[in-house]
């Protein structure tokens, strides 16, 4: 990006989230969200800031009282999951919350040592043996970059800078924003994490 475009995209999020409900949705692909600042690498229709949160999200400190990432987490290399967080939570306000969607490690790993083919996704012209569903859909077919378990997670939250983690059931939170779990999806192989700033 041109640095034209970078005070152009900077300027228009400043915007963005004067002027809406600062709610953030990262990564929202193409299930961007009416009343949501919509926030994605690519430039999809409904995508309100087209950026890579591996270099910074273009919005001011203490912006956004909430801010929702499901199933992206996962697809970021290992070395930049810790300063995703830390970008995120700079422009939480203080006592604003994350609410992350990851597939959990663990059901997967439970459902093939109990030998349940059904709980994976992967059609058997992909993969016919258990042992090639996990891998097929731990990794999914390639693009998951860093599995995710709710200890691993909670860890590079605090590593981040957040002060408070705790596992949630799909649509249920701690917080006092209700509209928070709106977002949820992938309920049968999602994990739910929410941290405070």
């Amino acid at each position: 990006m041109d640095m034209t475009n970078a005070v152009h995209t900077t300027t228009h999020a400043a915007s963005l989230a004067s002027r809406r409900s600062n709610r953030l949705h990262i990564g929202c692909g193409s299930c961007a969200e009416p009343g949501w600042i919509n926030v994605d690498r690519l430039e999809v229709p409904g995508v309100n800031v087209a950026c890579d949160i591996r270099q910074a999200l273009p919005l001011p400190p203490a912006t956004c009282e909430y801010a929702v990432a499901m199933h992206v987490l996962q697809d970021l290399a290992y070395c930049d999951i810790i300063p995703c967080l830390t970008e995120v939570r700079r422009v939480l306000t203080d006592g604003g919350i994350l609410r992350l969607g990851l597939p959990d490690l663990e059901k997967a790993v439970h459902a093939y040592l109990r030998g349940d083919d059904r709980y994976f996704y992967v059609p058997d012209e992909d993969a016919a043996d258990i042992g090639a569903k996990l891998v097929a859909q731990v990794t999914w077919y390639g693009s998951v970059r860093t599995p995710m378990t709710y200890g691993f997670v909670k860890e590079q939250l605090f590593r981040a800078g957040f002060r408070a983690v705790r596992r949630c059931e799909c649509r249920q939170t701690y917080g006092p924003y209700p509209e928070i779990v709106s977002l949820d999806n992938r309920v049968r192989e999602s994990l739910y994490v929410e941290a405070v700033r």
